[in-house]
């Protein structure tokens, strides 16, 4: 009797743990609750709200669209544990504000830069995903003695060969896709909307999952969310005039640019190459554009190994 008991006791934790563990992978995206939040005015006119956690050099953490800052919580826990972290919303995305205009991403490296600072750091590692890569292109540009090393991941830079040749894509449809017709069109639909976005850039049809897709579409679904959503496209045409204006000077700090091999790819440090001058590749096997969702353990030791590798800056 005491053998049986042993073994349903054993059959009930291996039960109770599966359930856990089944309840973790349905957990909506949330950084680790070490991470203290705050809102930082930026001069550029927006209202930041930002998280941080850690101690040690700092890194800032920069999210793309039809996600929020919530998206980096894999790569947060862990780099946490070396690094002080740092993770805005975008303006207009998450819980930032929501400002009529300045969704060019020359202006909203004023914003990071505004972050930076109010949180006591000058000089930083930056890492960027997305939207967030163009927004982290233009602060390095702008600032480019505060920027350590560099980590962009998976997306095109506006103006920057092969741009327009990329947005020939016919799944790039919502980079044209904004005003208040469409406003009213994807108002109470922000599901459908996102998750033709979602399944587009997947290689996995089950990721980002369904606790992932519902918890940023309440984020997109917000007052005024989806306007400024869109504002981020609407600014490409001058994002292409200034992007043209910085790549004049190349980056020479390190990057590593990193592209999911169903989706950006080598392509990714293709664009850099034109743009900087250390210039390190990376492609995340069977992985699609939602690399923290896709393929979190692969990225998130891919970006850790890079930003302590000694010999990055030879590269």
């Amino acid at each position: 009797m005491r053998h049986c008991s042993k073994i349903t006791g054993s059959i009930l934790l291996k039960i109770a743990l599966t359930i856990v563990s089944a309840q973790i992978a349905r957990a909506q995206p949330a950084l680790p609750p070490t991470f203290k939040s705050q809102i930082v005015h930026s001069p550029a006119g927006a209202d930041i709200f930002v998280r941080s956690a850690g101690t040690g050099p700092a890194v800032v953490l920069i999210h793309g669209y039809a996600e929020t800052s919530d998206s980096w919580a894999p790569l947060a826990a862990e780099l946490e544990k070396t690094y002080t972290v740092i993770v805005p919303d975008l303006r207009g995305i998450g819980s930032s504000s929501r400002p009529a205009s300045g969704y060019d991403k020359k202006t909203q490296a004023a914003d990071i830069r505004a972050v930076v600072t109010t949180l006591g750091f000058d000089r930083t590692f930056v890492v960027s995903h997305d939207i967030g890569i163009m927004v982290a292109y233009a602060y390095a540009a702008l600032f480019p003695d505060k920027v350590e090393r560099l980590v962009v991941m998976d997306a095109p830079l506006p103006g920057i060969a092969p741009w327009d040749d990329i947005i020939k894509d016919h799944r790039l449809w919502h980079f044209s896709f904004w005003g208040p017709d469409e406003e009213r069109l994807v108002q109470g639909r922000e599901r459908i909307y996102l998750d033709r976005i979602w399944n587009n850039f997947s290689a996995t049809p089950t990721q980002p999952d369904e606790a992932t897709r519902k918890f940023f579409t309440a984020q997109y679904a917000k007052p005024g969310a989806m306007r400024a959503g869109f504002a981020h496209f609407k600014a490409f045409s001058q994002d292409v005039q200034d992007n043209q204006t910085f790549a004049r000077t190349k980056l020479t700090m390190p990057v590593l640019a990193v592209g999911g091999e169903k989706s950006f790819g080598a392509t990714e440090a293709v664009v850099f190459r034109a743009v900087a001058v250390n210039v390190r590749e990376a492609v995340v096997p069977n992985s699609g554009h939602w690399l923290m969702e896709e393929s979190p353990t692969y990225t998130v030791a891919l970006i850790r190994d890079y930003l302590k590798d000694p010999s990055a800056a030879t590269h």
